[in-house]
């Protein structure tokens, strides 16, 4: 379960830093895809710092 939870939590760090290269060569939507890769890279922290310490009970 934990290494199933490292590959996903890897997969949003590494799609949050691509998103953040992308956000600057998007016309319109500048501010939403920068936001997304944030919002990737705060879920990527968030599995192991407050979902796989309540299932390693």
């Amino acid at each position: 379960m934990n290494v199933f939870a490292f590959i996903i939590a890897f997969l949003f760090f590494v799609g949050g830093i691509a998103l953040f290269g992308f956000s600057f060569e998007t016309g319109s939507a500048e501010a939403i895809v920068f936001l997304a890769g944030l919002a990737a890279i705060i879920i990527s922290l968030a599995i192991p710092f407050h979902i796989l310490k309540r299932t390693d009970r």
